[in-house]
């Protein structure tokens, strides 16, 4: 899209949500409309026109029906990246139903909570490419599902659960959940966020207008559709713009490459930690990066420092993008600009249509709150959760610390549960996280609070790079961050850890760190 076009649609939000499809299952058929034979969904093993993932979005539809699905029914998606997965999306959303996606390398307990706590009507299983999920069909009881004529791979499907009662469904969009997205949070307790329609939709047309996806973009996909990034911005924003979507199902630094080289692809979004990685297997043969046609690549998910976007604006050739947002707004709230790329670590201007403030701070930080048309519905079955996160009149409290530059670039400074008091002094672990990571051997960090009788301790879990050329131990990280931190700041403790625990995303789980602890 034209700049000044897309310009003028983000100048009038209100006319940007009346455009809107009513229902996120009707993307594929928006673009068939206009150009069925454009590339919609690319894999190793297929590829899809946007008439053929209409046809089996239908077809998938149909199926569903006579499985037992009905409108406000969850269908449990226990998935990883692939074209089947696409399609049962967009099929169970065109019945009404709410898509419960979860990522197959879930454990066993995390999948059986979760398809518990949401009374699933339907599990099924995107076996075709995963064999986690294969495991899991075959620890509950699901058969493969006689669909090979869809085109889209081998699913399975799981026993109907003839107890789920269906929920109450609206005709308005912004009412009628979509898909419900299960989040750990700080807690390690996982919540079922509902995101409606409009949620989804206002984000996937926002993102993909801020990034000016066309149909010649091919974006590579292996952020998991499980996660609300991957779902509402990578996937779901791909298709509203009638852009090819290069569906990945795990993230390996050697088929990233690959793909960059060789398939042409044009957009590359991942969280820092896929971005270290994809430099660390550049950096073993001292190899350049070969990427013709690659033309943005953003960071999201987690925190970016300074020393991963200096080292990889060298790498791309490109601003390395950075962006902010949580489940529970859909999931994005500010990001950088094309035209204007920040040189520090800011997470960019607020997106149009978005409201801020800052409550119970000081000195110009203070919790952030939002509010806007990407503002979740509230948690699934646990109204007290929901008044905790949403006030009255739909201000979103984010739990996050934060703070506005002169140029109304937002800075995260940190978590608000994670804020770690000091000998009365605050100290947030994200700086901290950056310090340590610009040390050469360092790949990545996570720090945390330590409760001690009447104080707190900053407690920092550190992974190296293997085979750096400038090895690291407690002792030299200790002194690395006394050069560069306030006394109160420093960590009391630095432990090196073979790998810090990750979620599919790549998201550091400091929940399990503090159960080290």
């Amino acid at each position: 899209m034209r700049t000044s076009a897309a310009t003028e649609i983000l100048d009038d939000i209100p006319a940007l949500l009346a455009a809107l499809p009513a229902n996120i299952g009707q993307l594929a058929h928006r673009i068939a409309a206009v150009a069925p034979g454009r590339l919609a969904l690319r894999e190793d093993e297929r590829q899809l026109t946007y008439a053929e993932l209409a046809a089996a979005v239908d077809a998938a539809s149909t199926r569903l029906r006579e499985a037992g699905v009905r409108a406000g029914d969850r269908v449990m998606l226990v998935n990883e990246n692939c074209a089947a997965l696409v399609v049962l999306l967009l099929a169970t959303a065109n019945l009404g139903a709410w898509s419960l996606v979860a990522n197959a390398r879930l454990s066993s307990a995390e999948i059986d909570t979760i398809q518990s706590h949401a009374q699933a009507r339907l599990t099924l299983y995107t076996t075709g490419i995963s064999p986690d999920a294969l495991a899991h069909a075959r620890r509950c009881g699901a058969t493969a599902a006689d669909w090979i004529d869809l085109g889209i791979g081998q699913v399975y499907v799981g026993p109907l659960n003839v107890d789920c009662a269906p929920e109450p469904t609206s005709p308005d969009p912004a009412r009628q959940c979509a898909a419900l997205i299960y989040t750990t949070g700080t807690t390690g307790q996982p919540k079922g966020v509902m995101l409606s329609h409009r949620n989804l939709l206002f984000i996937a047309a926002v993102s993909s207008l801020l990034r000016r996806v066309n149909g010649d973009d091919l974006v590579y996909a292996v952020l998991p559709i499980s996660h609300v990034y991957g779902l509402a911005s990578v996937c779901l924003g791909t298709l509203y713009a009638g852009g090819t979507l290069r569906l990945a199902p795990r993230f390996d630094p050697a088929r990233v490459l690959r793909a960059l080289a060789n398939e042409g692809v044009t957009i590359f979004q991942g969280v820092p930690a896929m971005h270290a990685k994809l430099f660390e297997q550049l950096d073993a043969p001292h190899r350049p990066l070969d990427a013709p046609r690659l033309r943005f690549v953003y960071s999201g998910g987690s925190p970016l420092d300074q020393t991963l976007k200096a080292r990889g604006e060298a790498r791309y050739g490109l601003p390395l993008h950075n962006g902010y947002g949580m489940t529970e707004s859909s999931p994005t709230i500010s990001q950088t600009r094309l035209d204007a790329p920040c040189t520090d670590c800011s997470v960019g201007p607020l997106i149009p249509g978005i409201e801020a403030r800052l409550a119970d701070g000081d000195a110009g930080i203070g919790e952030l709150w939002v509010r806007g048309p990407n503002v979740m519905l509230g948690y699934y079955r646990d109204p007290a959760q929901t008044r905790g996160a949403l006030s009255a009149d739909g201000w979103l409290k984010t739990g996050d610390m934060a703070r506005f530059d002169e140029r109304g670039n937002l800075h995260i400074v940190g978590r608000r549960k994670e804020l770690i008091i000091r000998s009365g002094f605050n100290v947030y672990p994200a700086e901290v996280e950056q310090v340590l990571n610009s040390h050469p051997a360092v790949l990545q960090s996570a720090v945390i609070g330590r409760p001690v009788e009447g104080n707190e301790e900053v407690v920092a879990f550190v992974e190296l790079k293997p085979g750096a050329l400038a090895p690291a131990n407690e002792a030299t990280l200790g002194a690395w961050a006394k050069q560069r931190l306030a006394p109160y700041k420093r960590p009391t403790e630095i432990r090196i850890v073979e790998r810090l625990p990750a979620a599919a995303t790549g998201k550091i789980l400091k929940h399990k760190l503090r159960d080290l602890l």
